[in-house]
């Protein structure tokens, strides 16, 4: 009998603590700290990696974010997009995820574009040297992805 009650009352406990654990998840912001702060550091990096100055570096984080909150309205359509897709997919619509993706696919094109031009407004204030390094960024990219590929062990060999 003791141990009965102690089972209940460890199995009460258990599911209390899931259901505060619940809430907390469910509380938190979109897109944890971390997240965002790899974002930043991300860009601290590119501007390291141009000897940006002062001036140039508040001018791109001003561009990016300008960039980032007018393409805020075209994020919320790609969410409506996507919550459709996903209800279309499940009604086996094919008509309808045609459309659909198309739709995103423009959705996501526009933000591009957003990106893009914030850079190239970015880039006419480089410095000769800085745009040589940034014309190598890309290649930069791909060789530090290919050295983390080489040291990164192979999943499928598991």
């Amino acid at each position: 009998m003791k141990n009965t009650w102690l089972r209940f009352a460890a199995t009460a406990a258990i599911a209390g603590g899931m259901l505060l654990a619940a809430q907390e998840v469910g509380s938190q912001p979109a897109q944890p700290a971390a997240q965002q702060h790899r974002r930043h550091a991300g860009g601290a990096r590119i501007a390291r990696y141009l000897n940006l100055t002062p001036a140039q570096e508040a001018q791109a984080k001003a561009e990016f974010r300008a960039a980032r909150q007018s393409a805020q309205p075209i994020r919320a359509q790609l969410k409506q997009v996507r919550l459709a897709m996903f209800q279309a997919v499940r009604a086996n619509d094919t008509a309808k995820i045609d459309q659909l993706s198309a739709r995103e696919a423009n959705l996501k094109g526009h933000i591009a574009a957003m990106r893009h031009e914030a850079f190239a407004r970015i880039y006419t204030t480089l410095t000769p040297e800085q745009r040589a390094k940034a014309d190598q960024i890309p290649a930069h990219f791909r060789q530090m992805r290919q050295r983390r590929m080489e040291n990164h062990p192979n999943p499928s060999n598991g």
